[in-house]
């Protein structure tokens, strides 16, 4: 089935021009098409059409899954009351009590989370509960080599903050015949961007942060959509 993804701005490969009110034609796993709404709307009539708030980027890459995956714990949403929402790493989470069990279930939490901020592909140690988890979810794992090598505190789950940019931050960019990996993020339009009146820049998007993600393709298909 063909799926028309349209948004307020495409930006399709980071640090060339944004489409304005741009779209993503996908074709089972691949996409088939790039370019205005209104021009892709009319080649591909029977297409079903999905539109979106804020901006179309290529799916994003997660420099730092082995530790988000290994050395944090995601609590369960029973939890959240006594643990709240946020991963758990360092002395809070040495006071746990974690089983085999326990764990798995925080593995499979922590992937959901990527696939909630736009991630599309991970890089990952050895785990074989990682790596269960990872391929059943469809995302594809990338070498930890060449990340941007910024040290943080504590590794985010949102890729925009692991990034020196949207193009450190992102997998691979979005092209015809490629793998139809990618997000989108409701950041409200910036008036007056140069070169690009009324649309999203780059910058508006990364200080917004990946939290934003309104919806995660994955190899065509919808993973994540925010309610």
């Amino acid at each position: 089935m063909l799926t028309l993804h349209a948004a307020d701005l495409l930006i399709a490969v980071p640090g060339t021009d944004p489409v304005p009110g741009g779209a993503v034609v996908v074709d089972g796993d691949t996409v088939a098409a790039l370019g205005p709404y209104e021009e892709l709307a009319a080649a591909y009539p029977r297409a079903r059409v999905r539109r979106w708030p804020g901006v179309i980027t290529p799916g994003l890459r997660q420099w730092h899954g082995a530790y988000l995956l290994t050395r944090a714990y995601h609590p369960d949403p029973r939890e959240y009351e006594e643990l709240g929402d946020r991963p758990l790493t360092g002395e809070r989470l040495a006071v746990l009590d974690m089983t085999g069990t326990r764990w798995a279930g925080s593995v499979r939490r922590g992937v959901q989370q990527m696939l909630r901020h736009g991630t599309t592909a991970v890089a990952i140690g050895s785990d074989p509960v990682v790596s269960t988890a990872v391929a059943r979810s469809g995302l594809t794992v990338v070498s930890p080599l060449g990340a941007p090598g910024i040290l943080l505190e504590e590794p985010n789950l949102d890729p925009f903050r692991n990034a020196y940019g949207l193009a450190d931050a992102v997998a691979s960019p979005l092209t015809v015949g490629g793998r139809a990996d990618l997000a989108v993020f409701d950041v409200p339009d910036v008036p007056d961007a140069p070169d690009v009146p009324d649309a999203l820049d780059e910058a508006a998007l990364l200080e917004a942060g990946a939290g934003t993600c309104v919806a995660t393709v994955l190899a065509g298909r919808l993973v994540h959509r925010r309610r």
